[in-house]
């Protein structure tokens, strides 16, 4: 990860910053790359289009690998009744509305059959949500976090995929905020406590490995 004034060094030796490794069973995680958030025009935009090629590339990847892709988009009833405190504290998303364009997920990111998606409510895609279930009864071991924002439901995901006992990784190039501070500091304090930050790279290398077995497994 990239030093941060100087603090990876503190961080480093007080214990944070263990690596976790990829595991054996992976499945990625698009979470919230909604149209009301990557559509220039909306009041929650993220800039993500350098970003969706490269979440395209994990994706093609991680279905070559027979790995489950999990989509998630957060969307209320009209009457708020379902956000929550959330809902009051960061008025924006009170826009996500059931049945509106702006929680349809990103044309450029084609939700395939094989796919699933969920809809949340919060911001880390297991509130509330059958993720846990679903994730465990496939054996999944390896969480690829991609999407957005990066300090907001990125984080949350992270978080409680680690306490949920899966290795989270998260890809720094295919994650994105609407503050570059916010991005980078957020980034730095997901790798010293919640997962590893890795590049696109190193993730589609592993998936390549994995792959090779799934596809010996799929002949057999």
């Amino acid at each position: 990860m990239k030093e941060i004034d100087g603090q990876q060094d503190y961080y480093d030796s007080i214990g944070f910053s263990e690596r976790l490794g990829f595991g054996e069973r992976p499945a990625v995680l698009v979470i919230d790359m909604c149209r009301g958030i990557t559509e220039r025009g909306y009041g929650m935009f993220i800039d993500m289009d350098e970003h969706i090629p490269r979440i395209q590339a994990i994706l093609a990847a991680a279905r070559a690998a027979g790995a489950p892709v999990v989509f998630t988009t957060v969307a209320f009833h009209p009457d708020l009744a379902d956000a929550g405190m959330f809902g009051r504290k960061a008025r924006l998303v009170r826009d996500l509305v059931h049945g509106s364009e702006r929680v349809e997920i990103d044309l450029r990111l084609p939700v395939e059959d094989s796919d699933h998606l969920l809809v949340k409510k919060m911001p880390s895609a297991f509130h509330g949500t059958h993720l846990h279930a679903m994730l465990t009864g496939l054996g999944v071991d390896t969480t690829i976090v991609v999407g957005n924002s990066t300090s907001g439901c990125v984080r949350a995901t992270a978080c409680d995929a680690i306490s949920n006992g899966f290795r989270p990784i998260v890809p720094k190039d295919c994650v994105a905020d609407r503050v570059p501070l916010s991005h980078e500091v957020n980034l730095f304090d997901i790798d010293a406590k919640y997962a590893d930050v890795v590049t696109s790279e190193e993730v589609l290398a592993w998936l390549a490995r994995v792959a090779g077995p799934a596809r010996a497994r799929a002949v057999g």
